[in-house]
């Protein structure tokens, strides 16, 4: 039945027969033959106020009986300006300056345009090169995946854009020996190596730094202390913009409407999505501070780079009916709160021989698995993919939808819905323990 639908990121050899699913309910999901499942992952980091909100359905039903679509091609519409307004109030500094896209792809793209036009703009063309982190994921066109530090996934398309460079990433789980009970000091290296890799490429070619709060790909890496400040202080020695891609991280997922805040710096620019409107319609967004805007803010200057769907006046509506729940709920404060139990019960797991480390922030956490504890090995490229098949498998059958992640380690990500609770972690927990104990290491 799904012969004609190509997947995303799958393979789909003869015979694969994805799961369909049909519904969804809080943080329940449900297939076409009936079978629930406890949505463990938001959709894909996604839906953040969870599953059937008739409120959100309702918003969008009101907004394209007014207006279902107009471009912001020079024009505007009065859900792009209200809710640019708001993220501009929600942003730190002086992110004021909303570019609404249609994905976080796109907010990527448009950041890394923007840097390279900015810099022209000042006087300084030369600098158009984009530094990232090793196993980071930051989208799949040309630009973006320039951007993205996994080899694999660069392949197929190469050559793809050039002017991407990869610094180390901030796995303390996996740190160099020196800095093994250090995280400040293992934080302050890290960050150094920015500053290496400016030096070397040459400070007048690099444009900019783009960084996840957490990063996603490698599973839910958080900053270790001092990092951001050691970053934000490169950036400004060298003129490099940082760009926070908070496609994840943003809308409460790490506890702030944007991440940066939890972790105490002001970038140049934001890239955000996903929970942006928890799913329920497509919008990104790239913020940029009043300083990036000022150059282009003139009568002769155009930036020239848009989107037909991007702002889309339903989708903002949907976003603007999002955020009212946020507000209405107090689910920035529910995550900060809940975290640390989270955070808890899921380290009841480290009991397991196969459990390595439990890591993340907020909701968004991830599992590494280890062929010995004690001394962290981990598994061949053959082990792994057999491994992550056997548990992402099992665990679907078990009634968890997670993600099983191999673009470094082997990793189970965990990102439910923010409404979640007590009962949830348990059950996840309890999903994950009767999967993994079955594994022999």
């Amino acid at each position: 039945m799904t012969r004609n639908l190509w997947l995303h990121f799958a393979r789909q050899g003869p015979g694969f027969s994805p799961p369909v699913i049909v519904r969804g309910e809080g943080v329940t999901i449900y297939d076409d033959r009936g079978k629930s499942y406890l949505d463990g992952l938001s959709g894909l980091f996604t839906v953040q106020v969870g599953h059937g909100r008739a409120e959100l359905a309702a918003a969008a039903a009101r907004q394209a009986e007014t207006l279902a679509f107009f471009p912001l091609w020079g024009y505007a519409t009065p859900t792009a300006v209200e809710l640019s307004e708001r993220l501009a109030r929600y942003a730190p500094g002086d992110l004021n300056r909303v570019f609404f896209t249609t994905g976080g792809t796109e907010a990527v793209e448009t950041a890394w345009k923007v840097s390279k036009q900015y810099f022209k703009l000042i006087g300084k063309p030369g600098k158009h090169k984009v530094i990232s982190r090793a196993v980071a994921y930051h989208g799949t066109t040309q630009g973006a995946l320039a951007i993205t530090g996994l080899p694999k996934y660069k392949a197929p398309f190469e050559p793809v854009t050039p002017g991407g460079f990869r610094v180390p990433n901030t796995n303390f789980y996996r740190a160099p020996e020196p800095f093994h009970n250090d995280p400040k000091a293992f934080g302050r290296w890290a960050a150094d190596r920015i500053a290496e890799a400016i030096e070397f490429e040459g400070p007048d070619t690099v444009a900019a730094v783009f960084l996840e709060p957490v990063q996603n790909a490698g599973g839910s890496i958080p900053p270790p202390p001092g990092y951001f400040e050691r970053v934000r202080e490169i950036c400004d020695e060298y003129d490099v913009l940082l760009v926070s891609d908070e496609v994840i991280c943003a809308f409460g997922r790490i506890g702030s409407m944007f991440a940066c805040d939890d972790f105490g710096y002001v970038p140049d620019m934001i890239t955000c999505a996903k929970g942006l409107t928890s799913g329920y319609s497509p919008l990104g967004a790239m913020i940029a501070s009043d300083r990036l805007f000022d150059a282009f803010h003139d009568s002769d200057t155009m930036f020239p780079h848009g989107y037909t769907f991007g702002g889309h006046p339903v989708s903002t509506a949907v976003a603007l009916a999002n955020l009212d729940i946020f507000e209405r709920e107090g689910l920035n404060d529910r995550v900060r709160q809940q975290s640390p139990a989270l955070r808890a019960t899921l380290e009841k797991l480290y009991d397991l021989p196969i459990v390595g480390d439990v890591r993340g922030e907020g909701y968004f956490f991830g599992i590494e698995l280890v062929k010995d504890q004690a001394t962290k090995q981990t598994f061949t490229d053959e082990e792994r993919r057999a491994l992550l098949g056997r548990v992402s498998s099992g665990l679907l059958e078990a009634g968890l939808y997670c993600r099983t992640d191999d673009r470094g380690d082997s990793v189970i990500q965990l990102a439910p819905p923010l409404i979640s609770g007590q009962a949830e972690f348990d059950a996840i927990e309890s999903m994950v323990r009767a999967v993994l104990s079955r594994e022999r290491v």
